[in-house]
């Protein structure tokens, strides 16, 4: 363009250079392309968000909270298991390069690392390429970070043992027990109580709750034991006594 001639460029774009502001066009010059945003749009949404969450709502109602035995800091076989987002941090910490003396390592530095290395991604590749393949730093820091969670998680819920996990997390009916009986007598000196509780709730061992265990399954178990979790032998007393405390545990897994 010569000068003079009303017209100056700005980048790629050519306006008059005397131009004052030029408002929007409304909506309404648009029929069938727009709509007011209020109510028209709103209403819209507030409908779709109603539908999702009378859904949420249902779905609440139909499947019951996955709600486990009250919380016993004194169960030292209890396994733990976080929320599903946090599983691929609770696998590394099972590592040895990253557990014991070194948990700071996997808990704090290799999870830090990543952090900052996600806060600086913007800065340390700066390049105009948009395609994946024209930018391999970035590709495949990426892809390391989705192989590695993916992995982790993965692994972390095949090693988990969910059937321990089920059991130690069922709900077990508080049930009176008569600890003045002989037969608690001899079961509180005995083992037992350090397996499956002082009210027979189960710690380590299972419950003896709501079971229905006969007397005889009682004196064979407690004489040949269940390997090896459970080791033969471990009562330790006469055949009287043995009578007594599966006696005992037998009535009490009745109720």
């Amino acid at each position: 363009m010569h000068r003079g001639k009303g017209m100056k460029f700005v980048g790629d774009s050519r306006v008059p250079k005397n131009s004052g502001f030029v408002p929007p066009k409304d909506y309404s010059e648009y029929p069938g392309k727009t709509e007011a945003f209020l109510p028209n749009f709103l209403l819209k949404e507030w409908m779709v968000g109603a539908v999702f969450l009378v859904g949420f709502l249902v779905l609440t109602m139909a499947e019951p909270s996955p709600l486990e035995a009250e919380a016993d800091p004194t169960k030292s076989g209890y396994i733990p298991l976080p929320d599903w987002y946090f599983l691929f941090l609770y696998q590394l910490l099972k590592y040895p390069y990253a557990a014991g003396h070194y948990k700071v390592i996997g808990a704090i530095i290799i999870p830090g690392l990543a952090l900052v290395g996600l806060l600086l991604a913007p800065w340390l590749d700066r390049g105009p390429e948009r395609r994946p393949l024209k930018r391999p730093v970035a590709t495949g820091l990426m892809l390391l970070a989705i192989v590695s969670v993916f992995y982790l998680t993965w692994e972390s819920t095949v090693s988990h043992d969910w059937k321990q996990a089920a059991e130690q997390g069922k709900i077990v009916k508080k049930v009176s027990i008569d600890k003045n009986s002989k037969g608690y007598k001899i079961y509180s000196s005995q083992s037992c109580v350090n397996c499956h509780g002082q009210n027979l709730e189960g710690q380590v061992g299972p419950s003896f709750i709501g079971k229905n265990i006969p007397a005889s399954l009682v004196e064979q178990v407690a004489v040949k034991g269940i390997p090896p979790k459970m080791p033969a032998n471990a009562f330790k007393g006469s055949k009287k006594d043995l009578k007594t405390l599966a006696e005992f545990i037998a009535k009490s897994s009745k109720k």
